[in-house]
């Protein structure tokens, strides 16, 4: 923790009702993880929040409106930690701190124990608790807009991207051509947003929330843990609470190579903006590169194929 830090974690507590007179002396700070945003666990007497600042940039791509409403919205469903307070004009957010769980990873969702049934019994009850999620989450429009904010960048995309968008359009139609009823979905279901106690997974970070195809985020979070085959039919069954059908596969799998296709460019805009967190360029490649091997699959026409049939 730098001093600079340090401050901005002050600056930011003193604004917040009922901490203003909370002196540095009366808490602790803890740096977390977050690939744009700084994120700082703030140890109290009787507890502990989870503040939130905004990482450079994301005023351009993330509606912090929306943001603040679908996280209230999650706690209330019980998947998510009990929000304190945001101030969507500037983006900061204090959350409860759920103490006693791991922050999950590929390597925790490899190993442990039902790991991937209990994701999918949280997106079940996520998906199916009946209040509803502002903004609409489009993958071929937010595809179009990231386009659109990489060339105001002047930024570079890897060779062959247009060639992949092109070659999604049959995927892109069978899903239009079957649409399903939508619901509250995270839509980024990273390993790191996944918060487990061994009996259950709470899920945070609500920035890309809207109202979704559910299975985006089961597909989403198979790319982002590295689930095996076996993995992903625990997660559905744990989620379908039956055996998945042969269109539900399909719809997880066709959303397995449109999430790279997405972030993909979420990533080189993180590139663009200058993000050190990681080696975005690289990133994006990979992804890219993980998109067209799914999509070049000889069983990836099959499951198109079972989406359109429905």
């Amino acid at each position: 923790m730098t001093d600079d830090l340090l401050a901005q974690v002050q600056a930011a507590l003193i604004t917040i009702p009922g901490l203003q007179a909370m002196t540095p002396d009366a808490y602790t700070v803890t740096r977390l993880g977050g690939l744009t945003n700084l994120v700082f666990r703030i140890g109290v007497d009787g507890g502990a929040y989870v503040l939130r600042l905004p990482g450079k940039g994301t005023e351009a791509y993330i509606n912090r409106d929306v943001e603040l409403h679908n996280a209230t919205v999650a706690a209330q469903a019980g998947v998510s930690p009990e929000v304190v307070f945001g101030r969507p004009e500037t983006g900061l957010m204090l959350t409860r701190c759920i103490e006693d769980i791991i922050t999950m990873t590929p390597q925790y969702f490899a190993n442990l124990d039902g790991a991937p049934e209990r994701a999918g019994e949280a997106l079940r009850q996520l998906h199916t608790c009946g209040l509803a999620f502002q903004s609409r989450f489009e993958l071929f429009a937010m595809i179009d807009n990231y386009l659109a904010i990489l060339k105001a960048r002047n930024a570079t995309l890897p060779p062959g991207y247009a060639d992949v968008v092109a070659a999604a359009q049959p995927a892109r139609q069978a899903l239009a051509d079957q649409p399903v009823e939508l619901a509250p979905c995270h839509c980024d279901p990273l390993c790191e947003n996944f918060l487990d106690d061994g009996e259950r997974m709470w899920i945070v970070d609500w920035e890309y929330s809207g109202m979704n195809d559910p299975l985006w985020d089961l597909g989403d979070l198979s790319v982002e843990a590295g689930l095996s085959p076996e993995q992903d039919l625990a997660m559905l069954r744990a989620y379908f609470g039956a055996k998945p059908t042969d269109a539900q596969i399909g719809r997880m799998t066709v959303y397995k190579a449109m999430c790279d296709l997405l972030w993909t460019l979420w990533g080189l805009i993180q590139h663009a903006d200058g993000n050190p967190a990681e080696d975005f360029w690289a990133y994006a490649v990979g992804r890219l590169e993980r998109c067209k091997a799914l999509m070049e699959a000889p069983e990836f026409e099959d499951h198109i194929g079972a989406v359109a049939r429905g």
